[in-house]
Parts: C-alpha cells; sequence; structure tokens
C-alpha cells in the first residue's frame, strides 16, 4: 500500500532485479521488421505473418516463395551488363534480406562468386580517427558479442590494386560473405574491420572525397603497438578461439605479423596460407595427369611475395612428408623469380627474410623465359600480380620442355593473369594443363574443350575456417592446411579429370566445404588443438549440420513496441499469445538442440539470440541475462553449462507467464474502470 492505494503494478517495490517491469511491453511496427535485413522476407512473408507483424498495406497483396524471389533477383542481375553494376545490386540485397542474399549465393556460386569477390570487388574497392586505447571500447559497440570469424585488413595491398585505405573494406565484407555462403558460418558471428593507420596513396590523400585518414601510413613501433593492442582487444572481447583472417597486409607485414602471432592467437593468412592450399590441392590432383609424386618436379615461380613463398613453403613441406627428408633440401628443386630476377645465393644479402630460404646457387639470370630455359621446370606458377608476363616465347619453351606443360596464371583480377587460358593453350598445341586465380571461359582448341581450373582460395578458406570454427581449435598449424588440400583433392572425380580439370566444379562447393572442415577438425582433434571435445564420431555429418542455412524461418518473431497506460487490453492479450507462441516453439528447439550429440552450438546459439530479444523487449530481465550467460557457454563449446542454465531459463520462462497473464488482467481492469 501507498498513501492508501494499492500497489497494483509493484512500483513501490520495484527493483532492477525483477524480471519484469509492466510498461515495458513494445511491439515493433511491421514498417521496422521490413528494414531488419535479418529478418526481412520481403513479399515472401506470409497472410498470417502479414497479421501477425502489422505488415498490411506495408506490401503488395501478392505472396512469393523464397525460390521465385530467387528466380526474380537473379534475373534481375543477370539483365546488368557491367560487373559493377551487379555487385551493386547484391550488396544492396545484402543490406535488405539478408537470407536472400545469401540463398541466391548459395545456389548460383559459380556465377555470383566472381562479382561478390574477384574481381568486382576490386572494381568497387578502387571507384577514422585515432583509435588508439579505444579498441576494446570500439569492439565493444558491435552489437553481436558471439564473434567466431573476423576479417581484418589494413588496405594496403589490394588484390593487384595497391593501397586502398580504409576503402579496401569491400574485401573483408567480400571474404566474409563466401564464410557463411560456402563455409555455412552463421552471418552474425562473422566481423569485418578495416585498421585504418592512413594512406601513402597520393591520389586518395588529394580526394575531398576520401574518408580516411589523411596522413602517411603509420609505421614501425607506431603501427606494431596498434596492432598488438589490437589483438589483444580481441582475445579479451571475444576469447581464445575467434579465427583471426589477416587479410591484403603489404607483404612485411604479413609475414612479420603471422610470425608474431600464430602462437599465442588462432591466426590464419589467405593471402600466405590459404593460395598455398588451394594450389597445393591443384598440384596434388594434377599428378593424376602428369605422373610422379611432388619429389620428382621442379617448380619455377614468377613473384615471390606472400603467395608464391607461402605456395613454395607449403609444396617443399608436402615433399617433406613424402620422401621424410628435410625440407632445407627439398626447397632446392623450387626456384623463384622476382622483379630482379631469378633469386640466387649471390643476392642473399640484399633480399628480403621471407625470401633468403629460396636463395640457391647458380648464376644470375635476368629473364623468365632464360630461367624456363636454364631450369627446364616442370610446372610453371605465376604469383607476380603483373598481367601478361607470360608470353608466347615463355609457354613455347615450356612446351618444348614437357609433354604436359602445368602452367597455372594465378594473379587477380582477370587483367592481371600472367597469361589467358586461351593463349596457354594454343601456344603448347593443346597440350597444358592451365589453372588460373580468376574465372577463364571453357576454350576449344582443334575438337577438344579444355576447362580451366581455377586456384580460387575460397575453395580453402571457408570450410576451413568452419572445421576450425567446429573443433573449438586454438590455433592453426601447417599440418592442417595440408590435411585442407587434400580433401579438396579427394573431392576431384575420374569425369573431371577426363575434361582436364584439376580443381571440382564450384557448384558442389558446400558438399567441398563440408568435408574439407571435417579433415581440418580431424586434424585439430589428432594434434591437441580441439576444445570441443568430445569428437564427433561423423566430422561430415557434424560439419553439414553446423551449417547456416539462408532459407526464411518458418515465422518471425514479434518485437514490442511502448504501451503506456491507455494500452488496448485485446491488443495487449494479442501480444501476449503471440509471445508465448513463439518462445514456447523455441523453447522445443532449444531443448532439441541441447539433446542432439554434437551440439550444434552455432544453431542453438540462434536460438538464444532470438528468444533473448523476445526476452529483453518485455523486461524480462533475469531471462535476459540468463540468456546471455547460455550464449557465453554456447560460446566456449560448454554442454553441461548450456544444459544447467537452461534449466533456470525455464522455469523463469514459466513465472514470466504468470506475470504476464496478471499484467493482461491488470489492463483489462484499467480499461474497464475507464470506460464506467
Amino acid at each position: 500500500m501507498a498513501d492508501g492505494v494499492e500497489d497494483v503494478y509493484g512500483e513501490d517495490s520495484a527493483t532492477l532485479d525483477q524480471s519484469f517491469t509492466p510498461w515495458t511491453i513494445s511491439v515493433a511496427s511491421g514498417y521496422s521488421l521490413m528494414r531488419d535485413p535479418r529478418h526481412n522476407k520481403g513479399l515472401a512473408f506470409t497472410e498470417k505473418e502479414r497479421d501477425a507483424h502489422y505488415l498490411r498495406g506495408l506490401l503488395p497483396p501478392v505472396v512469393l516463395s523464397q525460390e521465385l524471389q530467387e528466380k526474380k533477383m537473379m534475373n534481375i542481375i543477370r539483365q546488368y551488363t557491367v560487373p559493377l553494376h551487379r555487385y551493386m545490386a547484391m550488396v544492396e540485397l545484402q543490406e535488405t534480406n539478408e537470407r536472400l542474399f545469401y540463398k541466391l549465393l548459395v545456389d548460383n556460386v559459380e556465377e555470383l562468386l566472381p562479382i561478390v569477390y574477384t574481381p568486382t570487388v576490386d572494381d568497387n574497392n578502387q571507384a577514422a580517427q585515432s583509435i588508439r586505447g579505444k579498441i576494446l571500447e570500439i569492439l565493444n559497440n558491435w552489437p553481436e558479442r558471439t564473434v567466431k570469424v573476423i576479417v581484418v585488413t589494413d588496405g594496403e595491398r589490394i588484390l593487384g590494386l595497391g593501397d586502398l585505405g580504409c576503402q579496401g573494406m569491400g574485401i573483408p565484407v567480400g571474404k566474409l560473405s563466401l564464410y557463411t555462403a560456402l563455409g555455412g558460418v552463421c552471418p552474425s558471428q562473422c566481423l569485418p574491420i578495416t585498421i585504418d593507420v592512413g594512406t601513402n596513396n597520393e591520389k586518395l590523400l588529394d580526394d575531398e572525397f576520401y574518408i580516411g585518414l589523411r596522413q602517411k601510413r603509420a609505421t614501425g613501433k607506431e603501427y606494431a603497438d596498434l596492432l598488438q593492442e589490437f589483438m589483444c582487444a580481441v582475445k579479451q572481447n571475444y576469447g581464445e578461439k575467434v579465427l583471426i583472417q589477416f587479410e591484403d597486409f603489404a607483404n612485411h607485414n604479413a609475414f612479420e605479423l603471422l610470425a608474431r602471432y600464430s602462437s599465442t592467437h588462432l591466426v590464419f593468412n589467405d593471402d600466405i596460407q590459404g593460395t598455398a592450399s588451394v594450389v597445393l590441392a591443384g598440384l596434388l590432383s594434377a599428378l593424376r595427369l602428369l605422373g610422379g609424386t611432388l619429389a620428382d618436379h621442379t617448380f619455377l615461380f614468377l613473384g615471390a611475395g606472400e603467395a608464391g613463398t607461402g605456395i613454395a613453403e607449403l609444396i617443399a613441406l608436402e615433399i617433406s612428408e613424402q620422401n621424410g627428408k628435410p625440407i632445407e633440401e627439398n626447397r632446392k628443386q623450387i626456384w623463384l623469380v622476382d622483379s630482379k630476377g631469378l633469386i640466387v645465393a649471390s643476392r642473399k644479402e640484399s633480399l628480403q627474410d621471407f625470401k633468403k630460404p629460396w636463395a640457391h646457387d647458380h648464376e644470375p639470370i635476368a629473364e623468365l623465359k632464360n630461367a624456363v630455359e636454364a631450369l627446364k621446370p616442370t610446372i610453371l606458377i605465376g604469383t607476380s600480380g603483373v598481367g601478361k608476363q607470360f608470353t608466347k616465347e615463355v609457354v613455347e619453351a615450356m612446351a618444348s620442355l614437357n609433354e604436359k606443360p602445368l602452367i597455372m596464371a594465378l594473379s587477380n583480377p582477370t587483367s592481371q593473369a600472367e597469361c589467358t587460358a586461351e593463349e596457354a593453350y594454343t601456344w603448347s598445341e593443346g597440350r597444358a594443363i592451365f589453372a588460373s586465380g580468376s574465372p577463364f571461359d571453357p576454350f576449344e582448341y582443334n575438337g577438344k574443350t579444355f576447362i580451366p581450373g581455377q586456384a580460387n582460395n575460397a575453395y580453402i578458406f571457408p570450410g576451413f575456417g568452419l572445421g576450425v570454427i567446429m573443433a573449438g581449435s586454438t590455433r592453426v598449424r601447417d599440418d592442417m592446411l595440408l590435411a585442407a588440400s587434400k580433401a579438396l583433392v579427394s573431392q576431384v572425380t575420374e569425369e573431371h579429370y577426363e575434361k582436364g580439370m584439376i580443381y571440382p566444379p564450384f557448384k558442389n562447393i558446400r558438399k567441398i566445404s563440408a568435408n574439407i572442415a571435417a579433415k581440418v577438425a580431424a586434424k585439430a582433434y589428432e594434434l591437441g588443438l580441439a576444445s570441443h571435445l568430445p569428437q564427433p564420431e561423423d566430422l561430415v555429418k557434424s560439419a553439414e549440420k553446423y551449417m547456416y542455412s539462408p532459407g526464411y524461418l518458418d515465422e518471425q518473431f514479434i518485437q514490442l513496441e511502448e504501451l503506456q497506460d491507455d494500452a488496448n487490453p485485446d491488443f495487449v492479450q494479442e501480444i501476449v499469445t503471440l509471445f508465448f507462441t513463439d518462445s514456447a516453439r523455441l523453447i522445443q528447439n532449444i531443448e532439441h538442440a541441447l539433446n542432439s550429440w554434437p551440439i550444434n552450438f552455432s544453431k542453438l546459439d540462434d536460438y538464444m539470440h532470438q528468444f533473448k530479444g523476445s526476452s529483453s523487449s518485455i523486461g524480462a530481465k533475469k531471462v535476459t541475462k540468463e540468456c546471455t550467460m547460455l550464449r557465453e557457454y554456447c560460446s566456449a563449446g560448454n554442454a553441461e553449462g548450456c544444459i544447467r542454465i537452461f534449466q533456470q531459463v525455464k522455469q523463469e520462462h514459466a513465472s514470466l507467464g504468470k506475470k504476464l497473464e496478471i499484467y493482461f488482467q491488470t489492463v483489462k481492469q484499467a480499461a474497464v474502470a475507464h470506460t464506467a
């Protein structure tokens, strides 16, 4: 009682610990729901959903299936003739309807991959303030608490385009789109980051519309300290098992960062390790056509940067695995050419550290053609980032030395490829085995159709990341990269070899990724790096169950909009009924996820995220707090903790039901009294 008036609503005794606050009920308008890309379905909202979520009048009357939406969107995209326009259409879709975006990408991966990843992203990229001491605070501003994969760049070396400063953000966004579409990592668990340390691109510094820091790039101790703060903040905020992928850092920083943090963090450099793994897979696969083992071949690289030296090192490691010889000895059959010519011992004093292992005893050679004639390689690999370097004379020299020369023109984008598929097949008189970094169309020569291979990193890193996450690995090791390469090779069939293919078609990429994830996870368990125990019996099935599905959910959740004293009781009862219909279904889903083994922590976390949102919107603070705890246990892969906290959530949910019913009766009585 307060001043002789009964404390009907409990306001006089309310505390922050109470699980229910009467005046915080709210229902989101249909307009807000349609602007939420994670839950928006567009014209796929059913008649029932349009009534439940106040969408009447906001949408045309027709109801379309997701399949029909997909067909319509693909028709629109195909009408654009400029790749950048297609890219912009995909970006707009991602910002308005997340699930439809990934549905398109999953079902049309061979057609859309070049649009969202390579090379269109770079066309878009071509067309902040100081953060020292504030990185942890900045990370806390990101709304998602469960982050599994971070792709980070400083924008200094964007593919073949150079220093784009903070405008290199399209690369992390594009990479993470593929983590979801190809590898099945939940999009809410992906975080793209660009660290703006300035730019040395004078054109950008003079551009009045440039959005980044207008200063020369930070270097030395200033740069190292900033990256150290970033790495510590990531681990503090997201834990030990968040995968940090370094992307498009300049050579000197890329090697340094990988060496410095590989022993303390879960780090991966796609330019060095991902490229190496996918190229090694192509080489192992090509042996079916070439014959022999890797140790029987001589390798010549044009390009000695991150990609070239990373590939060379993984080749040497695999040869050592096969013949048992020291890696130093196996490096001697791998030669690299940089901008100054063949890397030889007499140049060792002037070489960067990462090039020195490849400085073998030989006289200096300036021209690639002369190096081919002198070293007689069986395999020629281009990672120079400079187009048209595999000239007619170079390819003809390779063809004169080998019955089936293997030529891999890996530089991206397409305009920077060392040669085209047509050139390789024509100049070798149809005898070359060809693969490239960017896609080329099939080519017919003398009545035979050749299908060029694409040594695209997208074969490896999505499945690799999924395997690391699935196992709860705490570190990345070279043996895991070798496992990924061999898993990719296992997906190439005899039918593919008959067509001259050394990589499987991208249309099977989710199956490929699941198999890669399984082998990577198995290796993590074998090396004692996995934390999600025990190991599942069937890792391929576990990977498939873990994968995010872009299909629409059966029913969206109601979010509540603030109501005051004049709340309509029928409206409130409708909200309460809808809330408990949804939450009861979620309770069942969560219980099913907890009773399944192995537990799909990604799906469980998604259910809890939705349940937490519903609970939070009606003031269920204790339930919300317990949901947060359960999500943290999900992130840690702690099954026992999940089960224990969930029992508390169920009890609070039942208690909340009673309180909501009391609230409904109170509002109804107040409405009757007001009418009287």
